[in-house]
């Protein structure tokens, strides 16, 4: 997936007039509960993140075609949920996956229907809660207020926290002995890091 992201990231930064339908793709596949395990969409946001200090791709497209990505994916997947139930625990990839589904289902039946917002920022479970909440038949309007609201949040949040690692890389890269590309995937690491452990103790106190 590493070099899936790398050569997306580098067609975008030679080709911006398409860097708005490829982060819309990437956006909808992340939030889509099949391709979502299968697309490394989150690692191509923050790529994509990584050119906006520069110029290179144009912020309000992009942000735009993230958010967008991002409700259509969770609404499509809240929609196959409603329509097909729990019968869609055989069909690939969650046959691959069998605990996946029960997660998020247990996850939203913990949190309720705020899951579908806070759920859109935790990576494990992201795009199985859309798909738990059309399972339990979410109420329509409420799930859609919770995905529109969550995807505006998501989408900026992703983008410009690559942004931010990129310039915080720019400027104290060259005093180290790392280049920037190193030490950009350094902070994006060390990012994601902290947001898996600030996860996991929220599940353990809620657990």
């Amino acid at each position: 997936m590493e070099h899936t992201t790398h050569v997306v990231a580098d067609f975008i930064a030679t080709h911006s007039a398409w860097a708005a339908l490829i982060i819309f793709v990437a956006a909808f596949s992340e939030s889509l509960a099949f391709l979502s395990l299968v697309v490394p969409g989150t690692a191509i946001l923050l790529a994509a993140g990584t050119l906006m200090p520069r110029g290179i791709l144009p912020v309000w497209p992009v942000l735009i075609g993230a958010a967008v990505g991002a409700i259509l994916g969770d609404g499509l997947s809240y929609w196959i949920g409603r329509r097909f139930g729990k019968a869609v625990h055989r069909v690939w990839p969650f046959t691959k996956y069998p605990g996946l589904i029960p997660r998020g289902i247990e996850f939203f039946k913990q949190h309720g229907q705020k899951s579908v917002f806070i759920g859109r920022f935790f990576g494990p479970v992201r795009a199985v809660i859309p798909l738990a909440a059309g399972i339990l038949k979410m109420q329509r309007g409420r799930f859609w207020l919770a995905n529109v609201a969550s995807a505006l949040i998501w989408a900026p949040t992703i983008l410009f926290s690559g942004a931010i690692a990129s310039a915080v890389a720019e400027r104290i890269a060259p005093k180290s002995n790392l280049g920037p590309v190193a030490f950009l995937v350094l902070i994006i690491l060390g990012i994601g890091g902290i947001l898996l452990v600030f996860a996991r103790r929220r599940r353990a106190k809620t657990s």
